[in-house]
């Protein structure tokens, strides 16, 4: 079991929980003996079906307890926060999306801004003791340099999505330096793997393969994107929550690829495959994986798309050395295996 220097359960409030991230974060730390608060408010974002077996497979772990509730919502967090004082809080729970942005930016304000910030109050009148946020490659926006290095500038965001996830960057900075909250962003790549979200390219692009049906392929395949596979990127996850950074000392000298804060206890960390893919070998091996040739329709560029995404992961091998790579094509496989399985193909 896991336990705090005190020898009690450790505790971790996951927001988000029946997200696909949320729900493997879940599952991992009650592998490991932590009691896990989840929250998440069921939204019809994508198949809510999908949501809801999530948290059943939570639900069969007797430390696990589940709330239902809009992050944004007054005092609902700071109520839980105070009731349950968690160890660590993984604030996972966003309106995702780069395009849906484009169609509904409000639902982005009420959950990644105002939910946020009522995270951040919540964390500010019981602080935990590493606050961990999930931000996304996507902040890097226009930037052309590759690899993306925390330390780079991301000052021109291409979609609202993004441009609300470097406000929350901005944000958590702030609260860090403000009241001393150890708090770490993480920047994810292009996250893949069983449960995964509907909308994203890999699920899209399975269930369209088998059902026969044309998939759209933009910037006519001239694409690349650093995949990550879920096992993966849990592992770093996790392992990260026991790296809490430190306010520095006013003479420390912070190394030049390190992100943390002169100022406060901060820190942005990429976690990605650091090995790019092109989209066409992507889509080559869920062919693979499959047995079926796609049919390919192919598309200009979507707005807010960028053509390429990239992690250098040197800051994040130093916080937690031997992470592992899952190729793209063994973690295709058991993706595409998960979906046959859970849709009884």
């Amino acid at each position: 079991m896991a336990e705090d220097a005190a020898g009690h359960p450790r505790t971790a409030l996951v927001t988000g929980a029946a997200g696909f991230i949320g729900y493997h974060v879940s599952q991992s730390l009650l592998a490991q003996g932590w009691h896990v608060v989840g929250v998440d408010n069921l939204n019809s974002y994508y198949d809510v079906s999908l949501k809801t077996r999530r948290v059943e497979q939570l639900a069969t772990h007797p430390s696990f307890r589940s709330e239902t509730f809009s992050i944004e919502t007054p005092n609902a967090l700071a109520h839980l926060v105070e009731t349950t004082r968690p160890e660590a809080i993984i604030h996972l729970a966003a309106q995702a999306g780069v395009r849906y942005s484009i169609e509904a930016p409000e639902s982005y304000v009420d959950s990644n801004l105002i939910g946020t910030f009522r995270l951040l109050e919540a964390a500010r009148a019981y602080p935990p003791h590493h606050m961990l946020l999930a931000s996304t490659s996507s902040v890097y926006g226009a930037n052309p340099d590759l690899p993306y290095r925390e330390t780079d500038k991301a000052d021109h965001q291409m979609s609202f999505y993004a441009a609300t996830k470097k406000a929350n960057e901005a944000m958590a900075h702030s609260y860090a330096h403000l009241y001393g909250i150890p708090t770490t962003m993480f920047r994810f790549f292009t996250v893949y793997g069983p449960w995964g979200r509907p909308d994203m390219a890999l699920f899209k692009f399975t269930r369209a393969i088998l059902e026969n049906r044309p998939i759209d392929i933009y910037n006519n395949g001239a694409m690349q994107r650093d995949f990550t596979y879920i096992d993966d990127l849990i592992q770093a996850v996790i392992s990260l929550i026991d790296c809490a950074p430190k306010r520095p000392a006013p003479d420390q000298n912070i190394p030049a690829h390190d992100s943390q804060s002169p100022v406060g206890p901060f820190r942005v960390v990429n976690i990605g495959n650091s090995e790019p893919v092109a989209l066409m070998d992507f889509i080559e091996a869920i062919e693979d994986a499959t047995g079926k040739v796609a049919e390919k329709n192919f598309m200009p560029m979507q707005p807010g798309d960028v053509p390429a995404t990239w992690a250098q992961t040197e800051l994040l091998q130093d916080l937690v050395p031997g992470m592992a790579h899952t190729s793209v094509r063994e973690g295709v496989v058991q993706f595409v295996a998960w979906y046959r399985d859970y849709y009884r193909l």
